[in-house]
């Protein structure tokens, strides 16, 4: 069965059939696939690793209405990845940008965009507009929001994820099968879990997931499920593409699912912030931090700081930073004695966010002596103090 109703099928134009024929001629698709393609609304969350060939593949097969969603700008270092956007780009909004792309693929295509952040008063006016959801996001809060109102909306949605050389994917759709929360109660605490700036990711990667979400969205629009395809609704993909192995969890619908379960709990959208402990971390007892001038001027004046440096070993054969001693982060908690509690440490990662983790950490542990946080991290130390240094 297709989420796109028979009394929805799009009218196909002679240039259509001309642009669409690789898909006419297959039984599967053919004529009124194209035309449920033709009719469907999918809103792409993300224009970033995921979002990119989403938005391309989709465009290309024909979906007749694209949304697209993303509050950010394109930066230099998403061009490794994000392949719908180009060097030419760089600082535009991405929405402007994976539009003007999309459209270069298929002029035909109707393309919203939505130049906001998804938050807990838009997310169901927004969605709502859609059939399909496709979520190219990279944080937990915001996956969290788009399962839940995509199951008070009755709308399914296509999941990716990616970190590193590991990806997944599958299709949450509540009417048939488990949601997001079914896989997930709850969300990792804050911190645990590296984002992709810090932690890396493999270039392709998400070219990959994101073209397997985009071929599980065609599924569902098409109807693949009445004519012998399956799609991963009830099942988690896994991909580890350093040992290319791909493996396939069977996923069951929790009964006690505050959402989709027999029983539902929550009936509205929640603040997804306090959810996932966003809000209780930026509450807790502030970090104290010094700007990389800052530092600068202190260690001019020949004052007596210990200089942490938690970045890992291949972080740091990019560039090492003068003086400081490498405890990676893993390592920091058995070899605090190393610290003098009665000098300043400034505690040193890329962006300033492990280290912030890192101080915490041993402030629990009992460390007594005064931590700071390099704001920024080692970029900003490039940036401003040491422009010969790459940021990465």
């Amino acid at each position: 069965m297709s989420v796109i109703p028979d009394g929805r099928l799009a009218d196909l134009s002679p240039g259509d059939f001309a642009r669409y024929s690789r898909h006419l001629i297959l039984p599967e698709v053919g004529l009124e696939g194209q035309r449920r393609l033709k009719a469907a609304r999918v809103l792409v969350v993300g224009t970033g690793g995921l979002g990119a060939p989403l938005a391309l593949y989709l465009a290309a097969a024909g979906v007749g209405t694209l949304g697209l969603i993303d509050f950010d700008t394109v930066e230099t270092s998403n061009l490794q990845r994000q392949i719908i956007h180009s060097t030419r780009d760089v600082d535009r909004p991405k929405v402007a940008s994976a539009r003007d792309r999309v459209l270069g693929i298929n002029p035909d295509a109707r393309v919203i965009t939505h130049d906001t952040r998804l938050t807990s008063e838009n997310a169901l006016e927004i969605l709502g507009g859609y059939d399909i959801v496709a979520d190219g996001t990279d944080n937990f809060p915001t996956r969290y929001l788009v399962n839940d109102a995509a199951v008070l909306l009755g709308i399914p949605v296509v999941y990716g994820s990616i970190f590193q050389f590991e990806g997944q994917a599958s299709v949450f759709y509540a009417r048939e099968g488990p949601c997001y929360r079914c896989l997930y109660p709850a969300p990792p605490p804050p911190g645990l879990v590296p984002s992709c700036g810090e932690g890396g990711v493999l270039g392709v990667l998400p070219g990959i997931i994101g073209c397997i979400q985009a071929n599980e969205v065609i599924k569902l629009i098409v109807g693949a499920a009445a004519r012998g395809g399956e799609t991963l609704i009830g099942r988690l993909l896994l991909l580890d593409a350093w040992r290319m192995q791909f493996r396939t969890l069977t996923l069951e619908k929790d009964p006690d699912c505050p959402i989709c379960g027999a029983r539902p709990t929550i009936h509205t959208l929640v603040d997804y912030a306090e959810f996932c402990g966003l809000t209780r971390a930026t509450e807790e007892t502030p970090v104290e931090e010094i700007t990389a001038r800052e530092l600068k001027t202190r260690l001019d004046r020949g004052e007596p700081i210990q200089l942490i440096d938690i970045r890992e070993p291949h972080e740091r054969a990019i560039f090492q930073f003068a003086g400081a001693k490498a405890i990676p982060f893993g390592q920091l908690m058995r070899r605090k004695d190393e610290f003098d509690p009665d000098h300043d440490a400034v505690f040193i990662c890329k962006i300033g966010q492990r280290s912030i983790h890192a101080i915490r950490a041993l402030r629990d542990a009992g460390y007594a002596g005064r931590m700071l946080n390099l704001k920024d991290g080692s970029n900003a130390w490039a940036r401003d103090v040491a422009p010969h240094l790459p940021q990465y």
